[in-house]
Order: structure tokens, then C-alpha cells, then sequence
């Protein structure tokens, strides 16, 4: 299972990131609980994956997050708990 990757991300991933922390009005707490999550190393599944936090959540594929969604959005792939 990999894990997720914290640097070196390709810039148009990271832009896109950021944009959508901005349109989607993400908390600065939940920005937070987020990184207290990438910090802890995780593990994630191969594939499309998700994980919840109050307010947002964060989608990725393999080691990578890819976007995060409002509660209000579908994430597909795999929770990671």
C-alpha cells in the first residue's frame, strides 16, 4: 500500500489544490486536521481513495491527493478509515 506523498508534487496538482481550497472555502482547522493526517504517514490504498474530515474531504489516487470536495460532493474510490 503506498504511502502518501508529501513533496515534489507537480505543480499544476499543487495549483489545483490550492484553487479549490479557495472556491470550496475550506477551514483553516480543517486544513490542519489534514496535514496533522499527511504528517502521520498513512497508508492508502491503490487506486481512487477518500477520507472524510469535518467540512472537507480529501480524495486521492495511489500516493497522491488529487482534490478536495465539500460534504455536499460524492468521493469515490476506497474510505480510508
Amino acid at each position: 500500500m503506498p504511502k502518501i506523498q508529501r513533496t515534489d508534487l507537480p505543480p499544476d496538482l499543487l495549483r489545483h489544490l490550492l484553487r479549490r481550497t479557495r472556491e470550496r472555502e475550506i477551514s483553516m482547522d480543517a486544513l490542519q486536521q489534514i496535514l496533522r493526517w499527511i504528517e502521520s504517514n498513512p497508508t492508502v490504498p491503490h487506486g481512487d481513495w477518500f477520507k472524510r474530515f469535518p467540512g472537507v474531504t480529501v480524495c486521492g489516487r495511489d500516493s497522491l491527493v488529487r482534490t478536495l470536495l465539500t460534504p455536499q460532493q460524492t468521493a469515490i474510490g476506497v474510505e480510508v478509515r
